[in-house]
């Protein structure tokens, strides 16, 4: 048997295990990449842990290193009602409103992960303090990430065309964009109906009084939720310490229960737009940036900033970690360029496109999506230089099937999201997550291929 075939049998058996035995999957996945590297590749330890995603792992400490200081002093619960103000109250329109913010992102040139690292935490906020479905509101951001990921000034879709243009095929950058564009925002449709997004159309939370909305004007110092269920979810939330951070006393409450801005509370917006503007313009590293922030916080506050450590996803570092280290050590043994190698030697044009499209789309929902997307253009050139496939929606279909699927929590995407899930059980919002990312990795692949690829065959 060999080598790349068993790093693929072994990577079945960590799923298994992983699902059966409740053990943290990352664990698995760095025991794997011993074992296997070591008996199968004849990789030694170093070679084997040169795959540890270095900056992943900043960018997940920091992220939610800065975040769970911003939690505990109450900064992003005034996030939260200065939302709502902002959509008058609206709670259906927050998952929309956070599906175009990160889209926005993405389009205008800020890297995925570093789009969904400034939005989930923020989002999933949201959904915690009006009881919107987790798995809604981390879905909606992840996909409209990659809805204007590959716009013609993205990091996307900067990196397809100039792949393209290098390999002297045909492009359209605006039929990418637009194929992009497109299936994300049906899948967000879809998961916001399946996950009872309808059902918060008759929903309104409560706004400050001097909002300025027509709800706070008309009503006095709050507007009250529409019907009782909105009532009761705005209370027990208040109830529960969620309208109000842990450091925040009662004389910096407002009426209605928003959150006054103190000291501790402006310096960590000033962070927060600091981050932006460092990844945005300046393409500075998020990880570190927020790291750098959040020491900055910590030195002048430390009562607040005494339990922020606790707050990092140390868990679903583990898990990501080890995933992508085991992943990258397959790319080292050659087990990707083998499975591609032997897909290309298929002679039905139809089915090799589709096989190709779910290579990208499985191994981009454990690494890197640029990553793949560059390295599975160029093998294609051969099969698409044959004029049987329309070679437009077939790199349209690769590169839209290699990031739709980054809802996985074993993605950068779907990590930050994990990582920034907010009071919930992150068990069983893991299962959530990697069930919804396993039928988009299923069936997605199949879809965008039929769509996009069946009808310029011949």
């Amino acid at each position: 048997m060999s080598a790349e075939l068993i790093s693929i049998l072994v990577l079945a058996v960590i799923f298994v295990i992983a699902t059966t035995r409740s053990i943290n999957i990352g664990a698995l996945a760095f025991a794997a990449a011993f074992g296997v590297g070591t008996l199968a590749a004849g990789f030694d330890a170093e070679k084997i842990f040169a795959g540890f995603p270095g900056d992943l792992f900043v960018v997940l400490v920091g992220v939610t290193y800065f975040f769970a200081i911003a939690r505990a002093n109450g900064t992003t619960d005034w996030l939260v009602h200065a939302g709502i103000r902002l959509v008058r109250g609206r709670v259906v329109l927050i998952p929309w409103v956070m599906f175009a913010v990160t889209g926005v992102l993405t389009a205008i040139g800020a890297v995925s992960p570093a789009a969904v690292a400034i939005i989930a935490p923020i989002a999933m906020g949201f959904a915690a303090q009006y009881r919107i479905h987790p798995l809604l509101m981390g879905a909606l951001v992840v996909h409209g990430a990659q809805a204007g990921g590959f716009s013609p000034i993205s990091i996307y879709g900067s990196t397809v065309n100039s792949i393209v243009a290098k390999e002297g095929l045909p492009g359209n950058e605006i039929a990418l964009f637009g194929a992009s564009l497109l299936v994300n925002l049906v899948i967000a449709v879809i998961i916001f109906v399946a996950c009872g997004g309808l059902r918060l159309r008759g929903n309104e939370a409560v706004v400050a009084a001097g909002a300025g909305s027509a709800a706070a004007r008309d009503d006095g110092p709050a507007t009250a939720a529409k019907d009782s269920k909105a009532t009761d979810s705005a209370a027990a939330a208040d109830s529960a310490g969620m309208g109000t951070g842990p450091g925040t006393t009662a004389d910096e409450e407002q009426p209605g229960g928003a959150v006054r801005l103190n000291a501790a509370r402006t310096a960590t917006l000033a962070g927060l737009v600091a981050l932006v503007v460092a990844v945005l313009a300046f393409d500075l590293d998020a990880g570190l940036t927020a790291i750098l922030l959040a020491v900055v916080l910590a030195v002048i506050w430390p009562a607040d900033s005494k339990a922020a450590v606790s707050g990092i996803a140390w868990p679903t570092v583990l898990l990501v970690c080890g995933m992508l280290t085991y992943v990258t050590m397959l790319e080292e043994m050659g087990t990707i360029d083998w499975a591609g190698a032997g897909v290309a030697a298929i002679g039905i044009p139809l089915v090799a496109a589709l096989l190709f499209c779910y290579i990208g789309g499985i191994v981009s929902a454990f690494a890197s999506s640029v990553g793949i997307i560059g390295a599975l253009i160029p093998l294609v050139v051969p099969f698409l230089e044959k004029g049987e496939i329309g070679v437009i929606g077939m790199v349209a279909a690769l590169s839209v099937s290699a990031t739709v699927v980054d809802v996985s929590p074993f993605s950068t995407n779907g990590a930050l999201v994990l990582a920034s899930a907010d009071k919930v059980d992150r068990d069983r919002f893991f299962r959530q997550l990697m069930i919804y990312g396993g039928l988009v990795t299923a069936l997605g692949p199949a879809l965008i291929w039929l769509v996009m690829v069946v009808p310029g065959f011949g």
